[in-house]
């Protein structure tokens, strides 16, 4: 089954999907929140294209590991697009993904404006990938 992941942002959401294999999670691409949470046809081509069975979505947690503020906005646009694409979502746990994203990326010597349209994707292979590994170990 292949599996998409989306770093849900309030201006960008980050994609990634998994191998059929459910094995290895990839960055896919960054778009705009509205066409994400409106199901706008460029999001609709990229189901299309990867056609996946499962949307993770990342979900803001504290340290402590309870729901962060932005927790309760991101559960309402998950339904959305879930509801709007007719796919069923999950949950992960997508605490610190941004800050290795952007680690990993200034590693690789990227600026911070570089880093913009990146960071988004990465956190969601970041996330995918851990939901995977857990989902394997299960």
């Amino acid at each position: 089954m292949r599996v998409m992941a989306l770093d849900i942002g309030e201006v960008r959401v980050g994609v990634a999907v998994s191998d059929p294999g459910e094995r290895v999670a990839s960055p896919v691409c960054v778009m705009p929140a509205a066409e994400v949470t409106g199901c706008a046809k460029p999001f609709r081509r990229l189901l299309e294209d990867w056609e996946p069975e499962l949307l993770v979505c990342g979900l803001p947690r504290t340290l402590a590991g309870e729901e962060g503020p932005q927790a309760a906005r991101i559960r309402k646009e998950a339904a959305r697009i879930s509801d709007a694409c007719g796919i069923p979502h999950v949950f992960a746990d997508e605490r610190l993904s941004s800050a290795e994203a952007k680690r990993s990326l200034r590693e690789k010597g990227l600026t911070e404006k570089e880093m913009r349209g990146k960071v988004d994707m990465i956190a969601a292979s970041l996330f995918l990938q851990s939901w995977l590994d857990e989902r394997a170990r299960a």
